[in-house]
């Protein structure tokens, strides 16, 4: 049986658990929005449409924020044509997903979304085929409190408070050819860095998001960042990144081993971020909004899912809707891990996406909806991770990868509340054949005890959760966790992710927390 020993102290942390870290995407793609999270005719539906059972799922999924309304969608999009009376709203042609947008649902209905799910509201600006001008109009219709046209206009269209949205995203990636408006990353940087000096003389505390690459195997990845950095490093908070990953050719190995090349891929950024700051002489640091990330089988769409013909441009189509296993979900719980472990520069995260498309969440219109496998990691690693994280010391076995190299059989990380006392620790067994057992060493927290140990396994790694069956799949209680001595131990079953919930015993373990084991 392999064999790991992980350390924990909590003098020794990477930063802060932000909040942030567990936002989501909603983006006006195919069933994401209109028979997503809006169903007018559904027997859930409450007064403005909205599924209640969707807003519960979300409640539960515990998404902190929310990026809206794209994505490849924001470089086509007027938001103009999202607000005022529906009866009045155009129906446009969506280019990027090839879909008609009846903007039945704009920024008005999404806010008061947001505010039934317990959401922020994270907006994206169209830098595509639009400019730093309609930005500024779209701030100030949702920022100005009132006595202005477009302030006025939003009053009039039903919101007397203003949105107060703080967290922009200067256009969605522009560095990609699909993308309409893609330019050079000397155009969009020159344009990123003005459109975000204007907004900035109109409210100086926004917190602006400029574009990075679109994946770490873009052809100009590093020197995209570095060119639109040396624009616009002292007029934005973050630069963003996106990562998508598959099993590719029946190679679980490397697919569970994900998680490795989103560490690189952060890396690299940060490195080039900091050359940047070093070159410039600049006393401030730009941190990372990783605003796309998820397991998307994306050769699966290239391959079948494309909508053609100039006379085709269904309105909400199926599109985009994967079906997690098991071991989709492990390694959707590893990425999670790897955004924790850089949450000193990773301060804002987007899970693409959150209903229907590569979501957590499904739904059947007039019918039921139903957690994904990768919606546990990201409730369970929500509702837990709080306080700091814990430097990770990890000592594990290692097995060789296809794609990138020899790598750490077991992937973990901790979090630490100082104020409670709680501890969470997360971890992933990435044998495909044999369970492993870890060895937790809490001794420098004090004595602990524990709270929950919950396990995602199964002995078919490709089982998921289907409209026919809708709890395949589900997290179980590890009862192989023993605390002893200032150690805990655990045995990981092949092919699994788990939480670890400890109490300090000073600490308690929360509101309603129960000790299951204590040794």
């Amino acid at each position: 049986m392999p064999k790991a020993r992980l350390t924990l102290d909590p003098h020794f942390t990477v930063g802060p658990v932000n909040r942030r870290l567990f936002g989501s995407f909603v983006e006006h793609l195919g069933r994401s929005v209109y028979d997503g999270i809006y169903e007018p005719g559904h027997a859930s539906a409450d007064a403005e449409g909205f599924r209640q059972d969707v807003i519960e799922l979300v409640r539960e999924l515990g998404v902190s924020a929310i990026r809206y309304p794209g994505g490849n969608f924001v470089s086509g999009f007027r938001w103009e044509d999202s607000v005022g009376p529906r009866s009045e709203r155009p129906r446009r042609l969506d280019l990027a997903w090839h879909s008609t947008e009846t903007n039945e649902v704009g920024l008005h209905e999404f806010s008061s979304w947001l505010e039934k799910v317990g959401s922020e509201l994270m907006l994206a600006v169209n830098l595509g085929t639009r400019g730093t001008a309609e930005a500024l109009e779209l701030l100030e219709y949702s920022n100005i409190s009132s006595g202005t046209t477009l302030s006025e206009q939003r009053i009039a269209n039903g919101a007397t408070d203003a949105f107060g949205v703080r967290m922009w995203c200067l256009g969605n990636e522009m560095d990609g050819p699909w993308q309409l408006g893609h330019r050079s990353a000397d155009d969009y940087g020159k344009l990123a860095a003005q459109t975000a000096r204007a907004m900035r003389q109109l409210d100086p505390e926004l917190e602006l998001v400029v574009c990075g690459s679109s994946s770490a195997q873009m052809p100009t990845f590093g020197s995209w960042e570095r060119t639109v950095l040396e624009h616009a490093y002292d007029d934005v908070d973050y630069i963003s990144c996106h990562a998508y990953y598959e099993e590719k050719g029946g190679d679980l190995g490397s697919f569970l081993a994900s998680s490795v090349d989103m560490d690189r891929f952060i890396d690299a950024v940060i490195a080039t971020a900091d050359h940047v700051k070093a070159v410039r002489g600049s006393d401030k640091t730009i941190n990372i909004s990783f605003d796309e990330w998820n397991v998307w089988y994306l050769e699966r769409y290239k391959a079948d899912d494309k909508i053609t013909g100039i006379d085709n441009w269904p309105i909400a189509p199926r599109l985009l809707e994967d079906a997690y296993s098991v071991a989709d979900a492990v390694v959707f719980g590893s990425l999670l891990i790897s955004l924790l472990k850089h949450a000193d520069r990773v301060t804002s995260a987007s899970l693409a996406q959150l209903v229907n498309v590569i979501a957590p969440i499904m739904t059947e219109p007039g019918g039921p909806s139903w957690r994904q496998t990768t919606f546990f990691p990201f409730a369970v690693t929500s509702r837990l991770a709080r306080g700091s994280v814990l430097t990770p010391r990890l000592e594990s076995e290692r097995y060789d990868t296809a794609q990138y190299g020899t790598v750490p059989l077991i992937d973990a990380v901790a979090t630490h509340d100082e104020e409670s006392g709680e501890t969470s620790v997360f971890l992933v067994n990435r044998s495909q054949d044999a369970p492993a057992t870890v060895t937790i060493d809490v001794s420098a927290l004090g004595a602990a005890l524990l709270v929950s140990a919950q396990t995602l396994s199964d002995d078919d790694v490709t089982a998921t959760n289907t409209l026919d069956d809708r709890e395949r799949v589900g997290l179980a209680d590890n009862d192989t966790v023993v605390v002893a001595g200032g150690e805990v131990t655990v045995t990981l079953p092949p092919v699994s992710w788990t939480a670890i919930a400890l109490a300090g015993a000073a600490g308690g373990g929360g509101a309603g927390a129960a000790v299951v084991a204590l040794a």
